[in-house]
């Protein structure tokens, strides 16, 4: 039975790193070693729960594979050359370790295992920090996000290569799955946005992992594919956000689970400290590699930030790895140790990215490359700037262009939604709002007023003060869904715009038109 004092202990430990400013699985990694240290032993309970988190870990991560981003060579290119660099960078530490440490029992193939978990990096803590700092619709985030799901491939792939054995030949029958993607989401479409498509996407990866058990194939690739899949349509990315919460909560089990399996050894814990010192390279190496690869600096900055850290992911090939017997299981309790070591490191480094990029900005230019520079935006004869163009940006942009037309200025991130606007004639721009180098290009003198209607308030907020520390001095506008938003907003000096107050106003005026 699950034992409710380890629910509070987890919660408590996950409360505690919260309040220091730490993710809350660093707590409940922690909470693990706390109940191992008390002799404090769950269930199977536990271990079902940890598996169903990584199989919704798997199909959310399918869900947002978009192959025409990931193929982009700064994409792919980026997280494979990492991955070779830091591959061959924790090969050499690790053997060097294995022979100064005692106690440490790793031969080549363990080392080659070890140091290919350590290469990755964590796409929880990754998204977690992003939406923390409202940073979600972002270029940097969109771009880490697409690094991270190639290296959570390239684990994947050695999940199911871990299987040992070749699938059964029922397995080509897997090949029909591609001809019901129309049923699944027809399906998925009359599920409703209730919690019958909750439902829905648990039957779909519980079941695609099974479906791919049966034929010889490891179940995580069967979750994987069948979330990917989906892939590309608004109703995956609504099914995405409805089970991220559950996932979270089943990997906590998983973050436990390690915990519970003990404490590293002396010699072990030494090496674990080290590993996460010198995860310190991680964000060394990104930097050049994305710049060379023609990202731009602030985005190359920003990204190697929030990816400086391993990867629970890195986790799962170690634990499955030692129980295959290729390594010592301890080195799932030391991995877990330099994991919290890494994300402290990386917290910090996140708090301060962006101070680090304004104050040496003149230093990260000179790693932009020209094939950036030629891709600045146009943003001559701009008086009016609407920053977001979804549907709300959107209609704020036709009113105001109606009377001063090309004057008004949009401005998003969405390939697909720019080239909508284009086909009708709407100027638009790519850029991210966030990024002080677009604002550096705009004439802001000139520039009478700014519409913010990006998706989060944290992000409304940090571009909003952003402009204004970069001398703008005009009106500034952005859109809030709560009061509480708006009070914030207006204490800081700019407009807001409730929605929701003034949906009933708009609906009324368009009930009284009607009639």
């Amino acid at each position: 039975m699950f034992d409710p004092l380890i629910i509070a202990i987890a919660l408590a430990c996950g409360l505690i790193s919260r309040a220091v400013g730490l993710p809350a699985l660093i707590g409940y990694l922690a909470a693990g070693f706390v109940l191992n240290k008390f002799h404090i032993q769950a269930g199977t309970l536990l271990e079902s729960l940890a598996n169903i988190g990584i199989t919704l870990l798997l199909f959310t991560i399918g869900l947002k594979l978009q192959p025409r981003e990931l193929l982009k060579p700064k994409i792919w290119g980026t997280s494979l050359a990492h991955m070779v660099v830091m591959q061959s960078f924790f090969l050499g530490i690790l053997l060097i370790a294995g022979f100064m440490i005692p106690g440490i029992n790793l031969d080549f193939t363990g080392a080659l295992i070890v140091a290919f978990a350590l290469t990755f990096s964590s796409t929880i803590f990754v998204i977690q920090v992003l939406q923390d700092k409202g940073e979600m619709s972002s270029k940097h985030a969109s771009h880490a996000i697409g690094i991270l799901l190639i290296q959570d491939v390239a684990a994947v792939l050695f999940l199911v290569a871990s299987k040992g054995a070749l699938p059964k030949p029922e397995a080509i029958l897997l090949l029909f799955l591609f001809p019901l993607r129309g049923v699944i989401q027809q399906l998925l479409g009359r599920a409703g946005h209730g919690e019958l498509l909750t439902l829905f996407g648990f039957a779909l990866a519980l079941g695609g992992a099974h479906l791919f058990e049966l034929v010889g194939v490891k179940g995580d690739l069967g979750a994987l594919f069948l979330g990917a899949l989906l892939a590309g349509t608004q109703k995956s990315k609504e099914l995405s956000r409805r089970l991220i919460q559950f996932k979270d909560l089943f990997l906590v089990c998983f973050f436990l689970s390690i915990g519970l399996a003990g404490w590293p050894t002396e010699g072990m814990l030494l090496v674990a400290i080290i590993l996460g010192l010198l995860v310190v390279i991680k964000p060394v190496v990104y930097f050049p590699l994305m710049t060379l690869l023609h990202t731009p600096p602030r985005t190359a900055l920003l990204c190697a930030s929030a990816m400086g850290n391993y990867s629970e992911f890195g986790l799962v090939v170690i634990v499955l790895a030692g129980k295959a017997g290729w390594i010592d299981m301890q080195w799932g309790s030391a991995i877990s140790v330099a994991i919290a070591v890494s994300f402290i490191f990386s917290s910090s480094l996140n708090l301060r990215a962006h101070s680090l990029y304004r104050r040496y900005h003149s230093f990260w230019l000179n790693f932009e490359s020209s094939k950036v520079t030629e891709d600045t935006p146009d943003t001559e004869g701009a008086r009016i700037i609407v920053l977001g163009m979804g549907n709300i940006g959107t209609g704020a942009f036709d009113t105001i262009a109606e009377k001063h037309g090309r004057a008004v200025l949009g401005v998003d991130i969405n390939a697909q939604k720019l080239q909508e606007h284009s086909r009708v004639h709407r100027r638009v721009v790519s850029a991210d709002a966030s990024d002080p180098d677009f604002w550096y290009r705009v004439n802001l003198a000139e520039i009478d007023l700014v519409l913010i209607a990006l998706t989060h308030h944290e992000e409304n907020m940090l571009v909003a003060n952003m402009v204004r520390e970069l001398g703008y001095d005009g009106k500034i506008a952005a859109v809030v869904r709560f009061n509480e938003e708006a009070k914030e907003l207006e204490a800081n000096g700019f407009s807001a715009f409730n929605l929701y107050e003034h949906a009933g106003a708009g609906f009324a005026s368009h009930a009284a038109q009607r009639l």
